[in-house]
């Protein structure tokens, strides 16, 4: 078995995040390309954005810390840190209205 801390590791991003260009950064702390399942850890600054993108499969956004804004269309959810929101099966974007950390869940589709 394998111990993960999320606190450190949104630490982490977030510190990288503030010199990275594009204000963000991410680290898969489980699974991958090869797994259904793949879980990462994605800091952003203040501003950032995460483009407009489709899902690979079902996903969900566990905000660590921050405040971000989920958006697909003309729908937006706003999402702080203990919140989980459930990403839309459509094209979306994610935003930090705040320097954010979060935790990234998806299942891929076969």
């Amino acid at each position: 078995m394998q111990r993960v801390s999320l606190e450190a590791l949104a630490r982490q991003q977030l510190k990288q995040a503030a010199t990275a260009g594009g204000g963000h950064t991410a680290d898969t702390v489980y699974g991958g390309h090869e797994k259904v399942l793949r879980q990462t850890v994605i800091g952003m600054i203040e501003g950032a954005v995460l483009g407009e993108h489709s899902n690979p499969g079902e996903a969900t956004v566990q905000v660590l810390s921050g405040r971000v804004r989920l958006s697909t269309g003309d729908l937006s959810w706003e999402g702080r840190a203990g919140d989980l929101l459930i990403v839309p099966d459509a094209r979306h974007s994610l935003e930090a209205l705040v320097d954010s950390a979060v935790l990234l869940t998806v299942a891929k589709l076969s």
